[in-house]
């Protein structure tokens, strides 16, 4: 039996049991929940503790938008995209918010929020703080770039916010990527085929196609066509962060797991012809199946991790300035330019969602070539 007013019970199973109104449906009936213990006095400072939470949560239910925390939208807009965006997407998006966003200005109330609190919280992040370590630009931008996205979210479905973020700006930083020369690369050609390996082979493959790292990683022999010298990308290999989706927020650990999906966009899905010595390199190492190309082997895969760790040993024992597996791309590039390849061509092979993420990002002409180009003026010097 109950004690008098306080709605906690001895049951059957000996624990104790107390109950409370959680909430109210739609029609002003009650939700009910409980707590259990194995005492009467544990169930009862469970209960008061319940309660408390309860009657708090049910004070923020009803609260005025213009009241409610910019946090609880964070996590409002994190959970609408979910569906709509990768998971690799998703996890970006989450470790920016829970690591940036939320902890600096998420207990700010919706209607206090406006421009200048946006902009001086970007400013803090670029410049730091003398607790916390400036972030580089391209972290800045993707953070108001969430920024942005929850706001617009946050018009079209509840209220106005006082923000104008179009005046913020950050400039981006100049960042010259590393190319490989002739010389480098003829000697990363000569020790790839001085110790042939299938991750040597992957290199040497990456070399004359510019994949990117995980398409590598993720690419099986049932998409290596020699016949028709053509390599399919459908896929891309990732580690990304576990979440454990059971908290009401987010809680990262610090185990990460691989993933196999599609690559980036539409136009990664691609297909690359490939040179005929490419061809005949590929053949020494030829299987039929499902076998990944970097082991021969269809249960053991190379991550993108591994395999930058083996590039970067390569390097050295090749004697050659250090340098980020991406910049095998990016030399890929200058050097198709270097022979005359077509934009066009040469975007699509490098599976870009325009031409001109190819020509300002990866073109990179060298000074011979500048001065190839600018003898060509010689001819319309009168002598």
């Amino acid at each position: 039996m109950a004690r008098k007013g306080e709605n906690i019970y001895r049951r059957k199973d000996g624990r104790w049991e107390g109950r409370y109104i959680a909430d109210r449906s739609k029609d002003g009936k009650a939700v009910y929940r409980s707590v259990y213990a194995k005492t009467y006095t544990q169930a009862k400072q469970k209960l008061q503790e319940a309660k408390e939470t309860s009657q708090k949560e049910i004070e923020k239910k009803y609260l005025p938008d213009s009241e409610k925390e910019f946090s609880e939208f964070l996590y409002r807009w994190l959970e609408y995209i979910r569906p709509r965006i990768k998971e690799s997407s998703y996890v970006k998006y989450a470790n920016l918010i829970e690591l940036h966003i939320d902890k600096e200005i998420g207990a700010i109330k919706l209607g206090s929020l406006n421009t200048a609190i946006i902009d001086e919280f970007i400013n803090t992040l670029l410049e730091g703080t003398e607790e916390i370590a400036p972030l580089s630009a391209k972290t800045v931008t993707d953070i108001l770039g969430v920024v942005r996205n929850v706001i617009r979210y946050i018009n079209g479905r509840f209220q106005r916010v006082d923000c104008d973020l179009s005046q913020i700006t950050i400039k981006k930083e100049e960042t010259r990527m590393r190319i490989l020369s002739r010389e480098e690369q003829e000697q990363l050609i000569r020790y790839l085929r001085e110790y042939p390996s299938p991750m040597n082979c992957g290199i040497f493959l990456t070399l004359f196609t510019g994949l990117r790292i995980g398409e590598l990683c993720a690419l099986t022999w049932e998409d290596i066509h020699l016949r028709e010298k053509e390599v399919f990308i459908r896929k891309t290999m990732q580690r990304i962060q576990n979440k454990r989706p059971e908290k009401p927020r987010l809680e990262w650990g610090s185990r990460t797991r691989i993933i196999i999906t599609p690559p980036k966009s539409s136009k990664s899905i691609r297909h690359i012809p490939i040179p005929e010595g490419v061809a005949e390199v590929l053949g020494e190492y030829q299987r039929h199946g499902n076998e990944y190309l970097l082991t021969g082997k269809e249960n053991r895969y190379v991550e993108p991790r591994t395999l930058q760790y083996h590039f970067k040993k390569v390097l050295k024992k090749s004697s050659i300035e250090e340098a980020n597996y991406h910049a095998l791309r990016h030399t890929f590039a200058t050097r198709c330019i270097e022979l005359g390849f077509d934009i066009k061509s040469l975007s699509e092979i490098l599976g870009h969602a325009s031409v001109n993420i190819t020509l300002n990002r990866y073109v990179h002409p060298s000074m011979e070539l500048k001065r190839d180009n600018m003898e060509k003026l010689s001819g319309l010097i009168a002598e």
